[in-house]
């Protein structure tokens, strides 16, 4: 999947693409054509980064129901050509998950868009794990032909079927077609769900791969043997070295990390960070200005892997360096500094966003810091990640640093939260939120009320509108 284009984020469509709560509000007050235009946009060309960690489908769900949209440019989009040709999931889980969401609102044209894509389209898969957390028994029941017809009875077709019985996210519909009576369904899911459980029991069995000696050079030459193939099994190799390195071994271990082949140095390193070895830091160090890059990046996440005082106060040293280790340094005061660490983290967080953007990898760290330690001054940079970045989860992470260091919180940010697409994030609004503001409390009411919410949101927002909460 190529990387999404995201629009600015002072437009409409940027504000959707990046799921902020600001989104649904201008969309709600912008016309009704060019909002769906929007949200149509967003939904068919999924614009997160990692759809595996952001959250939009419940957010642009909700939006469809509040402009009363139709399902039109979806059903467009699933019934693609492309659709059988590009199957990937990020091309269509995205809108599969949003009618999900309308199904379970109630939206009987999601459920049926469902059901056909179910029956006819190239990721059923996913259509019919949205169908079994919604449909009911005579709906699943009537795609049981649709989609066992997908699994030829030859027996590459049955080796399949067997993979797609124990792969499936939500078993539920298949425990149906397990209990149906016709030979054509019945018998034939239950063959497959005992390959399948048959096939996890084999794989349990069969040994991973191959494995190291037992002893520490032949630990060493496993795992350059691993490099050379092109597979990096360095924490593996430390965890192997725990398990037969003696007292008597750590001068080869040290001298492994100093002058060894690649693969036995990233080990070696690896392995002393864990032990807190006195020599590890200096080690490290050295190795971080190796021309191999795959000793360098081994060095700075071993280093990140230390977690004692040696570590940080090593790391107040090296936090001013303008490379990877001094990066990574900067991280671990955010993480494990205390108050006189402040001004580091504070000027690594700067420096990352004028050097990379709002999106850097680093801020993640960097922003959590920030809050933890209650750097007040940093309220500013913190409100320009938090308006700029793509990442739904950044945003999140953001919103909880400000919190903790932005007085003027309450009444701004956390107000458009509630609307956000990360439950995280709506979760950090509900117990911030000014509520004085009369959409926050229309905003906690419907929130309240609504059964797709999460748990842990709701839980925030009865702590503001309980019984024993002030009134709104």
């Amino acid at each position: 999947m190529f990387d999404p284009f995201i629009a600015p984020s002072g437009t409409l469509l940027g504000l959707l693409q990046r799921g902020r709560g600001d989104g649904t509000l201008h969309a709600l007050a912008a016309p009704r054509p060019e909002a769906l235009a929007a949200l149509n946009h967003c939904v068919v060309s999924d614009p997160r980064h990692d759809w595996q960690v952001e959250n939009r489908s419940l957010y642009y769900a909700r939006l469809y129901l509040d402009l009363d949209g139709g399902i039109e440019e979806i059903e467009r989009h699933l019934g693609d050509p492309d659709d059988h040709t590009d199957t990937d999931d990020s091309r269509t889980g995205l809108a599969l998950s949003v009618l999900g969401h309308l199904a379970s609102y109630g939206r009987d044209d999601a459920l049926a868009l469902l059901r056909r894509y179910a029956a006819t389209g190239a990721n059923w898969a996913w259509a019919l794990d949205e169908l079994a957390l919604r449909d009911d028994d005579a709906g699943l029941r009537s795609l049981a032909l649709p989609v066992l017809s997908r699994f030829p009875a030859t027996e590459e077709g049955t080796a399949e079927l067997a993979a797609a019985v124990r792969d499936s996210f939500e078993p539920r519909p298949w425990r149906l077609w397990a209990d149906d009576p016709r030979e054509a369904v019945g018998a034939r899911v239950r063959a497959a769900t005992e390959q399948g459980s048959f096939d996890r029991w084999q794989r349990q069995l069969r040994p991973g791969g191959p494995r190291p000696g037992w002893s520490v050079q032949a630990v060493f030459d496993w795992a350059q043997q691993a490099l050379e193939r092109g597979s990096e099994l360095h924490v593996p190799a430390a965890r192997c070295l725990s398990a037969v390195a003696g007292p008597d071994d750590r001068p080869q271990i040290v001298e492994a990390a100093r002058t060894g082949s690649e693969g036995a140095r990233c080990a070696a390193l690896h392995y002393l960070a864990e032990a807190a070895d006195p020599a590890v830091l200096d080690l490290i160090e050295s190795a971080a200005l190796s021309p191999s890059r795959t000793v360098a990046d081994a060095a700075v996440a071993a280093f990140e892997r230390m977690c004692g005082d040696d570590a940080v106060e090593r790391a107040r040293r090296w936090a001013r360096r303008p490379d990877a280790l001094g990066a990574s340094a900067a991280g671990i005061l955010a993480c494990r500094g205390t108050a006189q660490d402040a001004p580091q983290v504070l000027g690594a967080l700067r420096e990352a966003v004028r050097g990379e953007g709002p999106d850097a990898p680093r801020l993640w760290c960097l922003v959590d810091g920030a809050g933890r330690l209650g750097i007040a001054c940093a309220a500013p940079v913190l409100r320009h990640i938090y308006r700029e970045t793509s990442s739904s989860h950044l945003r999140g992470r953001t919103a909880r640093a400000l919190a903790a260091t932005d007085p003027s919180f309450p009444t701004g940010f956390a107000v458009e939260c509630l609307w956000d697409c990360e439950e995280t994030t709506r979760e950090v609004a509900a117990l911030h939120a000014e509520t004085g503001d009369i959409r926050v409390a229309e905003r906690l009411r419907r929130l309240a009320a609504d059964p797709a919410e999460e748990a842990e949101v709701q839980t925030a927002v009865r702590s503001r509108i309980g019984p024993d909460a002030p009134a709104l």
